[in-house]
């Protein structure tokens, strides 16, 4: 698979392209959904989700048989600055735990039966670092976002993407607060648990970079401030609206990315929902920012995808009650 775009401007365009939601399959599941074993409502906030489900997957009737997860993971210049608590070396350490199976992701991706898939996005050479030049050159992140795009599997029928990258979360926090506004204390929080004196370094570091570059155009803010993960994840985003995948968005690193797409072209996370509130301090107003209501609220703050792939079993619960139960005529129950 090859991705429709060689430069920022037409993966702008791309964007500006996209497909909405079926209001066939709305109408339908709406309709089917008023005919089901139960009061109306009874079901909450599942009846809205398979609705929307519904609506991207072009069914009044859908199901959920191939989730796909995918991990990028990459590098940044910024942790010069002395922003993590732990060392860069620790990006690929982790991606070879998550080859062998041994991390939280994994397990999660067994339990709700998704692919999971892992792409390392050349570790052996980080971004620049951000306060003293762009993190990636144009090519460099159009690469990046084609990684993302040609990692999606068009026959997945739902995506999480997820990151690993010791630096991500000053990062994240940067290309926040360049495409929605605020200062650099707005949005840069502890991540791994950096203490008091790392917290500070941190938010300095995001101050810089910010003051540093023109960050006007949210794709600029993703090339300047991002990192290869962030605009993976953004790319493959993109990819699964193409394909009419629905997208579940995990943490604070994954919705900044997102967060670029809205910002370039507004209704480009149509397709998406926010898989949970992490405990990241700033994801939540990201997530007001974007309008998103998250799934769960379970105190994580692991990345890796692991908040989107539990919220996959909540989508699937959604679904399975949409399409699986019996409406009032087929099981002989008064509608009242």
């Amino acid at each position: 698979m090859t991705a429709p775009f060689a430069t920022l401007n037409e993966f702008r365009a791309m964007l500006e392209a996209a497909t909405g939601p079926d209001m066939a399959s709305i109408a339908g599941a709406k309709a089917r959904n008023g005919q089901l074993t139960k009061p109306p409502g009874a079901l909450g906030r599942l009846e809205e989700l398979a609705i929307w489900y519904a609506s991207w997957r072009n069914t009044d009737r859908p199901r959920i048989k191939n989730p796909q997860i995918i991990v990028f993971a990459g590098n940044h210049g910024v942790c010069a600055q002395g922003v993590s608590a732990f060392p860069p070396e620790v990006t690929a350490q982790m991606v070879g735990n998550f080859e062998h199976g041994g991390a939280a992701i994994n397990q999660l991706a067994k339990t709700f039966g998704a692919t999971l898939n892992v792409h390392a996005l050349e570790l052996e050479m980080p971004t620049q670092d951000f306060t003293s030049a762009p993190a990636m050159s144009e090519v460099e992140v159009v690469i990046a976002l084609m990684a993302g795009w040609d990692a999606v599997d068009p026959k997945a029928d739902l995506l999480v993407t997820g990151e690993m990258g010791i630096g991500n979360t000053t990062s994240a926090a940067a290309v926040a607060a360049a495409v929605l506004g605020g200062s650099a204390a707005d949005w840069t929080g502890r991540g791994t648990g950096v203490d008091d004196d790392g917290l500070a370094r941190k938010t300095d570091a995001v101050a810089r970079g910010l003051a540093l570059h023109d960050t006007s155009d949210p794709l600029e803010a993703l090339r300047c401030l991002g990192g290869r993960e962030l605009a993976a994840m953004a790319g493959a985003i993109a990819a699964a609206r193409h394909h009419r995948i629905p997208v579940i968005l995990d943490g604070f690193i994954c919705c900044a990315a997102a967060a670029t797409l809205e910002k370039a072209v507004a209704g480009s996370l149509d397709h998406a929902v926010a898989g949970h509130l992490s405990a990241e301090g700033a994801h939540e107003k990201l997530l007001v920012a974007l309008g998103k209501s998250p799934i769960l609220a379970l105190d994580l703050r692991l990345g890796e995808g692991s908040g989107g792939a539990l919220a996959i079993g909540i989508l699937q619960a959604a679904v399975a009650c949409h399409s699986g139960m019996a409406t009032f005529a087929e099981a002989g129950v008064a509608a009242g």
